[in-house]
């Protein structure tokens, strides 16, 4: 594995709902084979559940540094990146493809990857986690953007 700019001796965290469920647990594979600590926020199976109730406990555990950084997946990634971003230390992105899981790391310092299930093949989520992964914030003129970003 090439360097990361997350603390990768944390966990990773993940959660879905159940449009997510099944790239949630291809997902957790992929990470486990490539020797990586994979904290699953669930849900545990496939049975309808409230996004919510997965997307808020990881991001507690990211903006708390017990996980280095988070996934979560939904159908549309909307209700997992809109619940995610109540959180002040959050900066929850919907990605669709790598350039765009770039930018958000690069330009706005992403900490959770909203990946849309229903709209991107389990292939493209691997490459993007990867992406994700490894695309270091730029900082410079985007860390001032990125510092105004909290209400708090």
């Amino acid at each position: 594995m090439n360097h990361s700019p997350f603390n990768l001796f944390a966990p990773i965290g993940i959660g879905s709902d159940h449009a997510g469920f099944e790239y949630k647990e291809a997902l957790i594979q992929y990470l486990q084979g490539k020797g990586l600590n994979v904290q699953d926020f669930g849900p545990h199976s496939q049975d309808s559940v409230d996004y919510p109730d997965y997307a808020h406990p990881l991001a507690e555990a990211v903006e708390k540094g017990e996980c280095s950084f988070g996934i979560l997946l939904c159908g549309s990634a909307n209700g997992v990146a809109m619940t995610a971003n109540k959180h002040q230390g959050i900066r929850a992105a919907i990605c669709w493809n790598q350039s765009i899981v770039e930018l958000a790391r690069k330009h706005n310092n992403a900490n959770v990857l909203c990946i849309p299930a229903r709209f991107v093949s389990l292939e493209v989520a691997m490459h993007m986690v990867d992406d994700f992964m490894l695309t270091d914030f730029e900082g410079g003129r985007h860390a001032n953007r990125v510092n105004k970003i909290g209400c708090a």
